[in-house]
C-alpha cells in the first residue's frame, strides 16, 4: 500500500468511525486496510472470513460512499482476508468484466449464469436448506415450498407478513431459487416496493417504455416489504393491473410485509381483497429453541462449534429478530478469532454488552404494563381500575398474558400488578390470551408486535 493509499483508507475510516458504533467499529473496521487500486476498482483486506462476509452484506455501501466523499468513485469493491492475493484483473478486461465472470463461478452450484441472478434480483444465499423451521415459521416454510413446486397452481398469492428480521425475504427468495433450479428457464423477478414505486414515476416522468412489460412478463413476482406502497393511490392502481394481469396468467405472486392486509393503512379496498384471495401467514418471533438451532447452524456452517451454554445466553439475550442474532454471532466468532480465543459464555458477555444498551436491563412488570397501555392507546392507571369495558379488558388480559410469557410470574403475583385480588382472574385472562393467539390474527399481531417493542 503506497503512502497516498493509506492516507485516503485513514481517511475514510475517520469519516466511518462517526456514523457507526463504536463496537461495531472496533470490531470490524479497525484492522482493515487498502491494499490495491486498479482503475475504479479497489481491494480491501479484512482479517477474517467473518469480517469479509460483514462487509459484503452489510458494510460495502458505507465504504463506497465515504470513498466517493473522499474524492474516489470506485465501480466494485473487492474484499480479501489478509494474507491472501487480490484479484488480478486481466489486461483485456474492465473490473466489471472480471467482477460478473467471478460471480458466474460462485453461482456454478446453481446452474445458472450471474445473468440470470442480475435479472432476477435474487440473492442465491438464499434457499430452503439453510432456512431454520420452528413454530414460528414452520407453516410458511410449508406453504413457500408448496408454492415452489407448482407455482402459480396453489397459494397465489402467497402473502407473508412480520416483524423485521424474522426470515419473510429469506423465505421468498428461497421459492424463486427453487423455481429457477426446478426449471432454469423461468422468469423470476424480485423487487422491493420502494423500487417498484421508483421505476413507475420515473415511467411516467421521463416517458420510459417496457415498465409493463417486465413486471407483467414474469412466471414468479416476489415483492418485498408492500406496506410502502400504502398511501401511493396511482402506484396502487398500477399494481392493481399488474397483479390482476399475472393472477389471470397463471402466475405466481408473492408479497412480504410487516403488516397483514387488513393493518395496512390507506391500502385501496380491491387491492387489499386481491391479497387476501390466497393464502396470507404470519411468520413470529422465533421461540427460543429456533433461536438455539439458528444460532447452532449459523456457527456450523462456518466452521466453528460452540457450547451450548453459549448458545442458550445468546438466545436468552437477543430475542427479537433472527438478523440480530446472526449479527451478535458473527459479532463474537469474529472478535474470538482475532484473539485467538475460544467463543465462549464469558467473551459473548463481555462482547455483546452493547446489544442490549438500548433495552431493559432488566424486564420489568411495569414496563409490560406500561408498553401495553401505550399500544392501545390507555392510561396505565385504566390498565389497573376496575372497570370492564371491552376496550380495557383486551388490554388488561394481554398485559397479563405477557407478565406470565416473558417473566414466568405466578398467577397471584399477576392478579396483584394489575389490580385483581383474586388470582383466577390471571389464569382465565393467560388461558384467553393464549387461544385468540391462535385463532385470531389481530390479537396475534397486537401481542407480536408489543413483544418486538419490549426488547427494542
Amino acid at each position: 500500500m503506497t503512502s497516498v493509499d493509506h492516507a485516503l483508507w485513514q481517511s475514510v475510516l475517520g469519516e466511518i468511525e462517526l456514523s457507526v458504533s463504536r463496537a461495531a467499529f472496533a470490531t470490524w473496521f479497525k484492522h482493515t486496510e487498502l491494499v490495491g487500486r486498479d482503475g475504479n476498482t479497489i481491494s480491501i483486506a479484512v482479517p477474517n472470513i467473518f469480517a469479509k462476509q460483514q462487509f459484503e452484506t452489510k458494510f460495502n455501501q458505507n465504504v463506497i460512499d465515504s470513498l466517493k466523499n473522499n474524492g474516489v468513485e470506485v465501480a466494485s469493491i473487492t474484499y480479501i482476508i489478509k494474507g491472501s492475493k487480490p484479484q488480478k484483473v486481466a489486461d483485456t478486461q474492465s473490473p466489471l468484466a472480471a467482477a460478473v465472470k467471478d460471480h458466474e463461478q460462485k453461482l456454478g452450484a446453481l446452474k445458472k449464469s450471474a445473468k440470470s441472478e442480475t435479472s432476477s434480483n435474487l440473492n442465491h444465499r438464499y434457499t430452503f436448506t439453510n432456512f431454520i423451521v420452528g413454530s414460528s415459521n414452520d407453516l410458511a416454510y410449508a406453504a413457500c415450498q408448496a408454492v415452489s413446486t407448482n407455482p402459480g397452481t396453489k397459494y397465489n398469492p402467497l402473502f407473508l407478513y412480520g416483524g423485521v428480521g424474522l426470515g419473510k425475504t429469506h423465505l421468498a427468495q428461497a421459492v424463486g431459487n427453487e423455481v429457477m433450479r426446478r426449471k432454469p428457464s423461468s422468469k423470476v423477478l424480485y423487487i422491493n416496493s420502494e423500487t417498484f414505486v421508483n421505476e413507475f414515476l420515473d415511467s411516467i416522468r421521463f416517458k420510459k417504455k417496457g415498465f409493463s412489460t417486465k413486471y407483467r412478463g414474469v412466471d414468479v413476482l416476489i415483492v418485498d416489504d408492500m406496506q410502502f406502497i400504502a398511501g401511493k393511490e396511482k402506484t396502487q392502481e398500477e399494481f392493481f393491473h399488474t397483479f390482476n394481469a399475472l393472477h389471470q396468467a397463471n402466475k405466481q405472486i408473492i408479497i412480504t410485509s410487516d403488516k397483514s392486509p387488513k393493518s395496512i393503512p390507506t391500502l385501496t379496498e380491491r387491492l387489499r381483497s386481491r391479497f387476501e384471495w390466497g393464502m396470507t401467514i404470519d411468520i413470529q418471533m422465533p421461540d427460543f429453541e429456533t433461536r438455539c438451532a439458528i444460532l447452532e447452524a449459523k456457527a456450523s456452517e462456518s466452521g466453528v462449534r460452540i457450547g451450548r451454554d453459549t448458545v442458550e445466553y445468546l438466545a436468552n439475550n437477543i430475542k427479537t429478530n433472527i438478523r440480530e442474532l446472526e449479527g451478535a454471532l458473527n459479532q463474537l466468532l469474529a472478535f474470538a478469532e482475532m484473539r485467538g480465543i475460544e467463543p465462549d459464555i464469558q467473551t459473548a458477555s463481555g462482547l455483546l454488552g452493547n446489544v442490549r444498551q438500548s433495552r431493559p436491563s432488566h424486564l420489568t412488570p411495569k414496563q409490560i404494563i406500561d408498553r401495553t397501555a401505550k399500544h392501545f392507546q390507555l392510561d396505565t392507571a385504566d390498565m389497573k381500575s376496575p372497570k370492564r369495558d371491552k376496550y380495557i379488558v383486551v388490554p388488561r388480559q394481554i398485559a397479563m398474558y405477557l407478565l406470565r410469557s416473558e417473566l414466568h410470574l405466578s398467577f397471584p403475583r399477576i392478579a396483584s400488578e394489575l389490580g385483581r385480588k383474586d388470582h383466577t382472574t390471571a389464569i382465565h385472562s393467560v388461558e384467553k390470551i393464549e387461544k385468540a393467539i391462535k385463532l385470531d390474527f389481530m390479537i396475534r399481531e397486537q401481542v407480536a408486535e408489543i413483544k418486538e417493542k419490549l426488547y427494542v
